[in-house]
């Protein structure tokens, strides 16, 4: 009995001394750096990069839990229920090396193999093995079964500089590891116990007898049938390791810069949309020329959110494709017209049936023409935005003020840059510098009504409005008129809004279109400025715009229908000062008598929670008629103080005309 009681004593110590030497020991990160990931916006991987030494290892994510099944199997059936070492395992081990004088199989368990991975220790040596031991058990003590597990699939070689399962499914199978077939995930077993004599790129034998070693346990075990077993054995091999994803790199590489510290961006792009365009640029950057590069940026006007984003024909190519051209400056040539407009229809200076004078002009020294060197004479606005002609647009830029063209792009949420000085006349034709995903984001707010989402590119980024860009009877009037456009050979009539632009000197060639939900701007030429000769944006970009929308989706969303108050008539029903367009020098105070807006004054800011608006006049021969942002909302008025309809918050532009077709206008804010 007194023998009994001490060796109970001595058990006890025993034990708490090892208890205390399992607690004193020291453990090695476990949380070693993964590759920094960025997915689309549904959870597909689009870019990696490599942690230290060139090593991919990547978070595991959702794995085949088949696969886990057959590892444990394989591995370590008594995982779920050991301390971290597994005591019978070791002593078979250690019988078989005794009988057959030769290692015959191991007694780790995936403990003490994700001990030795996170130190990086020897494995034979009693020390080294001692060393697993210890590192096991105290892991045991301070991980769960799962983190223990997740830390196996993260650091687990499978050959080359691939760590961790994900790595390695995505570079052998060219897949994420939630569905595995039988035959995948029996070599996914198997390579980590040898992962360079095993891989099945240079030692096919090898990998495919340490497979099938796996597989048959697995059908012997009950994990898996006979019959698929059997057909697991015929699967094929990879004979190479595939390149890992590398989508959307000039994004992701901005990205990643701006934020440093984040390990995981998840991007609002769809993979499989950027992986259809990408090749589409390339292509047809080599076919316009030696050195042309090309660039595009898609969009959901409805939502902000970028769809995919290609900022050159070739990451690493010899056209300098490293230099992301969605965000560099370049000029815009004629694809801000449709802005200059738009502003036009909304101060009621035009409509789009209004005719103006294509002709020769002079504005001090500067004398615009048209990119032909022709004049068209009397023109409709509608067909002189369709025809592109520059001298009409710049008398409207005059009327208006470049000023308030350049107010306007920045209401848009986009960032133009002038070379020096203040805006001139020749903004209107691509006289500033705009990037492509600016203009893209001023055609998404047009396409939005006037007034549409901030683009994003990060699913992260809440989502922020544009200021009111013009109304939405400019906004689909503007688009009304682009519809119009003949489109590039083969493609549909009327579906897209679009315009197309070429810079001064062939630099430049311009495309930017939407539908009734997705809006896409291209651009092409050479990323270091020189003249691509011949380029023009109708005959390079549109047939791409055209192309894209075809890898977009199968059709087209329609173009909303005209806001309740659009005035739609001829030219010759429209209003007097609306039927022929004339500078405000010669449209307004001709006379002493002419009509005149007392109140509201130009440039008011008049908070009317929505009642109706005062208007005073003096001057002029009733009766009068106003309208508000180019439509008429009152008629026949002969008083000279009456009140119109609230035209709405935001900018309006009121004008007054009276019997003789003598008018005032003025501009004000409504809160």
């Amino acid at each position: 009995m007194l023998g009994l009681a001490a060796g109970l004593f001595l058990a006890g110590l025993a034990r708490d001394a090892a208890d205390r030497w399992i607690d004193r020991t020291q453990l090695p990160p476990v949380l070693a750096g993964t590759s920094v990931e960025l997915r689309d916006r549904h959870g597909a991987l689009l870019r990696a990069y490599p942690v230290e030494d060139g090593i991919w290892r990547l978070r595991p994510g959702v794995v085949d839990p088949d696969f886990v099944a057959m590892l444990l199997r394989y591995e370590d059936k008594r995982f779920n229920s050991h301390s971290g070492v597994d005591a019978l395992a070791l002593m078979r081990a250690a019988g078989q090396a005794v009988w057959n004088r030769r290692t015959v199989s191991g007694g780790s368990t995936l403990t003490m193999q994700v001990a030795r991975l996170l130190e990086d220790g020897p494995t034979g040596r009693w020390g080294g093995k001692l060393r697993q031991i210890r590192l096991a058990l105290a892991l045991e003590r301070r991980l769960g079964k799962d983190e223990i597990l997740a830390l196996y699939l993260t650091h687990a070689p499978y050959g080359g500089n691939l760590e961790g399962v994900r790595a390695a499914t995505l570079a052998w199978f060219g897949k994420e590891p939630r569905r595995l077939t039988p035959a995948e995930a029996a070599l996914l077993v198997a390579l980590p116990q040898s992962p360079e004599t095993r891989r099945p790129d240079r030692h096919p034998q090898a990998a495919r007898a340490a497979r099938d070693r796996v597989l048959a346990r697995a059908a012997r075990h009950g994990i898996l049938p006979e019959a698929e077993m059997l057909a697991a054995l015929r699967d094929r091999l990879p004979d190479r390791m595939r390149p890992f994803p590398q989508l959307a790199p000039h994004l992701a590489d901005r990205t990643r810069a701006q934020e440093p510290e984040t390990a995981m961006h998840d991007l609002t792009l769809d993979a499989a949309l950027q992986a259809r365009l990408e090749p589409l640029v390339a292509r047809a950057a080599s076919l316009a020329g030696p050195r042309v590069s090309g660039a595009m940026v898609v969009a959901d006007h409805a939502t902000g959110d970028i769809l995919a984003l290609v900022g050159s024909a070739g990451y690493g190519d010899a056209r300098q494709g490293f230099v992301d051209m969605t965000t560099a400056l370049r000029s815009p040539g004629s694809t801000l017209k449709p802005l200059v407009y738009g502003l036009a229809f909304d101060q009621g200076l035009a409509h789009p049936e209004t005719l103006i004078h294509d002709g020769p002009v002079m504005f001090g020294r500067y004398a615009p023409r048209n990119f032909d060197g022709a004049f068209r004479g009397d023109v409709r606005i509608r067909e002189a935005l369709q025809l592109s002609l520059n001298i009409p647009v710049v008398r409207l830029t005059r009327e208006l003020g470049p000023g308030r063209v350049m107010a306007a792009l920045r209401r848009a949420g986009t960032a133009p840059r002038l070379s020096g000085g203040a805006p001139g006349l020749a903004i209107s034709l691509g006289g500033v510098g705009i990037t492509l995903r600016d203009l893209v984001q001023l055609y998404a707010a047009i396409a939005a009504g006037g007034q549409g989402p901030v683009l994003r590119h990060q699913m992260t980024a809440g989502r922020d409005d544009t200021a009111r860009v013009m109304s939405p009877v400019a906004a689909w009037q503007v688009g009304d008129i682009l519809a119009g456009l003949a489109p590039p050979p083969g493609a549909p009539a009327g579906a897209l809004a679009y315009k197309t632009g070429t810079s001064y000197g062939h630099r430049d060639a311009w495309a930017v279109g939407y539908d009734g939900r997705h809006v896409i701007g291209v651009w092409l030429g050479r990323a270091d400025g020189t003249p691509v000769p011949g380029a023009f944006g109708g005959d390079l970009a549109a047939p791409l715009l055209f192309e894209a929308f075809g890898r977009l989706k199968p059709g087209f969303d329609p173009l909303p229908s005209p806001p309740p108050s659009t005035l739609i008539v001829g030219a010759a029903d429209l209003p007097p000062p609306l039927q022929r367009f004339r500078p405000r020098q010669a449209a307004f105070g001709q006379d002493a008598d002419a009509p005149q807006l007392l109140f509201p004054p130009d440039g008011a800011r008049l908070a009317t929670d929505g009642a109706a608006l005062t208007v005073k006049l003096r001057g002029g021969t009733g009766p009068y008629s106003v309208l508000a942002d180019g439509r008429p909302v009152a008629t026949g008025i002969r008083h000279r103080e009456f009140e119109i309809p609230n035209p709405g918050r935001g900018y309006a532009s009121l004008v007054v005309v009276d019997a003789q077709g003598r008018a005032d206008r003025v501009s004000v804010r409504i809160d």
